[in-house]
């Protein structure tokens, strides 16, 4: 909706509604320069619609990259280039899946992908191949690791129902700190692998990333393999890490043992659940996604170490049903890390957060446990 379409009243809800969904301290918590989330919330306080205010950003800071670039200066052309690619990505968000959304996902992917081409080692766009789509996803080794004949450990990291890989750039560069590779991926039914790779979610999902494993494996640069998932993510990475013996360590950041459970407090939510099931019609997703579970038998499969972080107040994911998944869990080496007043994901206590994830992966990635000696 443009603001020549909306009265007052509606474009103000609806801009209040996206700043909730995207508060500052999840922007800046993920990348997005403080003044840029600055003059978004501002440009959307007087009716610009929100993806054309985050476009506006974004070119404005693809500008600056081009000029840094032709100066010589591929530091500064770097962090223009994810600038650009946070107000890309932020932009989207908002949209349904239409040629508008594809446009700026695709500005959002350039835009990130320049930067990558301008890491040391260079970021990989990597399509693995599933059924009759891919799976989209962007590899990063870090600096010294991986190279030479010494691999290095690898995690894969996701989001939820509207979560992007991209907004996890910033929990990459921790690991990447202590030598630790990362795969942002866009499982089936999210960002990428939905949009362009023709993929959606389905009971199967577990199948689709163990292939995605499969690709990890096979990579003579790589070592062992972790799973991080954030919000409906962290349901989706305990079932994975349960079904796939080859997941040597797992953090579940904000999730469930039942995605459902958002659309009992929020129940318009359905519009993000139904492009991720692929499914229309809002009752029929409604009811689909109840089938999705984790319970003492699937959970009994959850040997290798877990991790597992939630803030009290969540009412996205009540705390204890993230508690339960943690409790059910059969690993030995697990560990629970609850903020009183932690918001959904843990967004404002992001250093907090990423130190401890990736010092708890290093640990564990690093170590003969890695090699099997958990299972």
């Amino acid at each position: 909706m443009s603001s020549a379409d909306a009265t007052p009243p509606e474009w103000k809800a609806a801009a209040d509604a996206h700043q909730r969904a995207m508060p500052l301290q999840r922007l800046t918590g993920n990348g997005m320069d403080y003044a840029d989330v600055v003059a978004l919330y501002a440009a959307v306080d007087t009716g610009v619609a929100w993806d054309e205010a985050a476009e506006k950003l974004g070119k404005e800071n693809v500008e600056r990259a081009e000029e840094a670039a032709e100066a010589g200066h591929s530091i500064s052309a770097r962090s223009w280039w994810l600038a650009a690619s946070c107000c890309f990505r932020v932009g989207q968000v908002v949209l349904e899946d239409s040629a508008r959304k594809r446009d700026l996902f695709n500005q959002m992917m350039d835009a990130y992908g320049r930067a990558g081409a301008l890491s040391d080692p260079p970021v990989e766009h990597v399509h693995v191949p599933y059924q009759d789509g891919t799976l989209g996803g962007w590899l990063a080794l870090p600096q010294r690791r991986g190279l030479g004949g010494e691999s290095a450990p690898v995690v894969i990291i996701f989001g939820g129902f509207d979560g992007w890989r991209e907004e996890y750039h910033v929990a990459t560069t921790y690991l990447h700190q202590r030598g630790v590779g990362t795969l942002l991926l866009d499982g089936p039914g999210q960002g990428e692998s939905r949009l362009f790779g023709n993929l959606v979610l389905d009971h199967d999902f577990t199948k689709a990333f163990s292939t995605v494993v499969d690709h990890l494996v096979d990579d003579p640069r790589l070592g062992p393999v972790g799973i991080w998932g954030n919000s409906m993510g962290g349901y989706l990475a305990a079932a994975v890490a349960a079904a796939d013996d080859r997941v040597v360590a797992c953090c579940v950041n904000g999730g469930t043992v039942r995605p459902a459970e958002i659309l009992d407090r929020y129940p318009r939510f359905t519009a993000k659940v139904q492009p991720l099931l692929g499914i229309p019609d809002a009752d029929e997703a409604t009811r689909a996604l109840g089938t999705y579970l984790l319970g003492e038998v699937e959970l009994a499969g959850l040997t290798c170490p877990l991790l597992v972080l939630h803030g009290t107040p969540d009412q996205v994911f009540l705390v204890e049903n993230a508690r339960t998944l943690h409790d059910l869990a059969a690993s030995t080496d697990k560990t629970w890390r609850e903020w009183a007043d932690g918001d959904h994901c843990i967004y404002n206590h992001s250093h907090e957060k990423h130190t401890l994830v990736a010092d708890w992966f290093a640990d564990r990635l690093t170590t003969d446990t890695a090699t099997g000696g958990s299972r």
